[in-house]
């Protein structure tokens, strides 16, 4: 099983950028598409990004398409998300997952357990 544990999230401006990071241990990162979440206060889990095991197919809202990008670095088991353009309302915390084999992106279940996620706060 993978575990995961997430980095980089911070205070940040409205229309700036952060990078968040995800880093793997255990077992099969590799083998897994993997996702980021965010959930802000008083809100559901909302799915922002998927990736393929390869990395080599993404998916993304329309929400936030055009300015987060998701990657991989299977080599170092590392997931990230690059979020530019931020807005107030994407104030939350963010966590990533394993996602179940043989579904879409958008749609695929979370596998394992969440870790304690990385917050970020968009304000002046």
């Amino acid at each position: 099983q993978v575990q995961l544990i997430e980095s980089g999230g911070g205070l940040v401006q409205p229309g700036g950028s952060l990078r968040l990071s995800c880093a793997a241990s255990g077992r099969g990162f590799s083998s897994y598409a993997m996702g980021w979440f965010r959930q802000a206060p008083g809100k559901s889990r909302e799915r922002v990004a998927g990736v393929s095991w390869t990395g080599g197919i993404t998916w993304y809202p329309d929400s936030v398409k055009g300015r987060f990008t998701i990657s991989r670095d299977n080599d170092k088991a590392m997931l990230y998300l690059q979020m530019d353009k931020l807005k107030r309302e994407e104030t939350a915390v963010y966590d990533c997952s394993a996602l179940e084999a043989g579904a879409s992106l958008e749609n695929a279940h979370t596998l394992g357990t969440w870790g304690r996620g990385t917050k970020v706060t968009v304000s002046e």
